[in-house]
C-alpha cells in the first residue's frame, strides 16, 4: 500500500464529514503521476451514492445531508477540472462526475456537437476537456479527426493532442499552427507512432523549423505513416533536406508525398531525389506543384525516379518552370516500361508543341498506364493539340483525361505572376500569386 492510499484509508478510519473526504480521494489521485488511483476514485464515489449509501454504514460521520455532499463533491470536481489546464489529466474526473450522476458539461458539448458550431464558439477550458472526454469516449471509434470541425487555432490542437495521438488519419489542414504546435503535435505522437497512417498539416506556418521537429517523428523506426502533406508551409530547401533525411532512415511506408507550393526550388529536389531512388522507397503519389523547380532540378529527379519506377503511380509538377528541355525530361520516364504512372500534372509548365511532341512519342512507346493527363495553361499549339487529340483515339492509349484548358502563348511566362489576369482563379490562389 503506498502512502497515497494509506491517506485515504486513515481518512475512512477517522470517520472525517465525507466531503472532506471525497476532496482528500480527488486530490489524491489527482497528484497521482501514474493514474493508479482513478478507478479507486470512481469505486469510492460510486459507493457515496444514496443508492449505495448501505455499503458505507458505520464508516462516515454525516456532518450534511448527502444530497448537500454529493453537490459540493460535485462543484469540487468541477472546480478541479476548471483549473486545470491539461485536457487529459480531466479525463478520469468526468468519469467521477458520470459515476455521481452529473453529466451536465458533457451533455453541453454533445449539443454543440450535434449542431455543428463547435469551431465557432469560443471553449472555456473545462468545455474543452469536456469535448476530449466525450470524443475519446464515444460509441464509435474516431478513426479521423478533422481540426477544422472543432477549431482553426493553435490551442485547439494543443486541447486536443489527447484525441489526435488515437487516430490513424490527422487533418490539421490551415489551422494556424506554429513551429510551437508542431513539437507540441510530435511530442504526442512519439508516444505511439505507429498509430498514425496520414497526416495532413498543409497551410500552417511551420516553416523549416517545424519540418524539422516533424522530421524526429518520420524517422521513428516505428513510425508507420503512408500520407504526408505539407502544402504551402514555408518549406525551403534546409527543411526539406532535414524531411528527406529522416525519409530516408525508414522509407518503406511513405506512398504519398505533398510538398506543394514551398520554396524547394531545384536544391531541394535534388535532395528529395535522393530519397525516390532508394529501392525501398514505395512513393505512389508525389505532388511537386509551385516548388520553383527548372529543367536541372526537373532531370534530377527523373533521373532517380527512372531508377525506381515501378511503384509511382502520380506526378505533379505544375506551375513549375520546367519548359520543353524539362517536359523531355519526363518523357523519358513516361516511356519506361517499368513505369506505372497514371496520372501526370503539368500544368503552368512553359510547355510548348515541341514538349507536347515528346509526350505524345512517349506514350506511343507505353501507352497502356497513363490516364490523367494535364497540360492545363501551357501553348500546346495546333499541332500539339492535334497530336494529343489524335493519341485518345488510339485504342492502346488508357488516356482518359487530358485537360488542355487556358492554353495559349500568354502563359508562356516564367513564375506565378502569369496567373493573376485570370479572373477564374479564387482570391486565395491569387494573392498568393501577387506574393511571389
Amino acid at each position: 500500500m503506498d502512502e497515497q492510499q494509506s491517506t485515504i484509508i486513515s481518512c475512512l478510519k477517522l470517520k472525517i464529514p465525507e466531503i472532506d473526504f471525497h476532496k482528500t480521494a480527488v486530490d489524491k489521485a489527482f497528484q497521482s503521476e501514474t493514474g493508479h488511483l482513478d478507478l479507486f476514485l470512481r469505486f469510492l464515489l460510486g459507493l457515496s451514492l444514496e443508492s449505495n449509501q448501505k455499503h458505507l454504514q458505520g464508516l462516515l460521520t454525516k456532518t450534511s445531508s448527502s444530497s448537500q455532499s454529493h453537490e459540493e463533491t460535485v462543484n469540487y470536481i468541477k472546480e478541479n477540472i476548471r483549473e486545470n489546464p491539461s485536457s487529459e489529466r480531466c479525463i478520469n474526473l468526468f468519469h467521477c462526475l458520470n459515476e455521481l450522476n452529473d453529466r451536465s458539461l458533457v451533455e453541453e458539448i454533445q449539443r454543440y456537437l450535434c449542431s455543428g458550431s463547435l469551431s465557432k464558439i469560443q471553449l472555456s477550458p473545462a468545455q474543452w476537456s469536456a469535448l476530449v472526454f466525450v470524443l475519446l469516449t464515444s460509441d464509435q471509434e474516431i478513426d479521423v479527426i478533422d481540426l477544422k470541425k472543432y477549431s482553426t487555432s493553435e490551442k485547439g490542437l494543443q486541447r486536443l493532442l489527447p484525441v489526435i495521438k488515437t487516430c490513424r488519419t490527422a487533418l490539421l489542414s490551415g489551422c494556424r499552427i506554429t513551429e510551437e504546435g508542431c513539437a507540441s503535435l510530435v511530442s504526442a505522437l512519439k508516444s505511439n507512432p505507429s498509430h498514425l497512417k496520414e497526416l495532413d498539416l498543409s497551410y500552417n506556418d511551420l516553416n523549416d523549423t517545424g519540418v524539422k521537429q516533424l522530421s524526429a517523428l518520420v524517422k521513428d523506426p516505428q513510425c508507420k505513416l503512408e500520407t504526408l502533406r505539407l502544402l504551402d508551409c514555408g518549406i525551403t530547401e534546409e527543411g526539406c533536406a532535414s524531411l528527406v533525411s529522416a525519409l530516408k532512415s525508414n522509407p518503406s511506408h511513405l506512398k504519398e508525398l505533398d510538398l506543394s507550393n514551398n520554396d524547394l526550388k531545384d536544391k531541394g529536389v535534388k535532395q528529395l531525389s535522393g530519397l525516390v531512388k532508394d529501392p525501398q522507397c514505395k512513393l505512389e503519389t508525389l505532388r511537386l506543384s509551385g516548388c520553383r523547380i527548372t529543367e536541372e532540378g526537373c532531370a534530377s529527379l527523373v533521373s532517380a525516379l527512372k531508377s525506381n519506377p515501378s511503384h509511382l503511380k502520380e506526378l505533379d509538377l505544375s506551375n513549375n518552370d520546367l519548359k520543353d528541355t524539362g517536359v523531355k525530361q519526363v518523357s523519358d520516364l513516361v516511356k519506361d516500361p517499368q513505369s506505372k504512372l497514371e496520372t501526370l500534372r503539368l500544368s503552368g509548365c512553359l510547355v510548348t508543341e515541341e514538349g507536347c511532341a515528346s509526350l505524345v512519342s512517349a506514350l506511343k512507346s507505353n501507352p497502356s498506364h497513363l490516364k490523367e493527363l494535364d497540360l492545363s495553361y501551357n501553348h500546346p499549339g495546333d499541332s500539339g493539340v492535334r497530336l494529343l487529340s489524335a493519341g485518345l483515339e488510339d485504342p492502346h492509349w488508357r488516356l482518359d483525361k487530358l485537360n488542355l484548358d487556358r492554353c495559349g502563348e500568354k502563359w508562356l511566362k516564367s513564375g506565378l505572376k502569369k496567373y493573376v489576369c485570370d479572373l477564374t482563379l479564387d482570391p486565395k490562389t491569387a494573392h498568393r500569386f501577387l506574393s511571389v
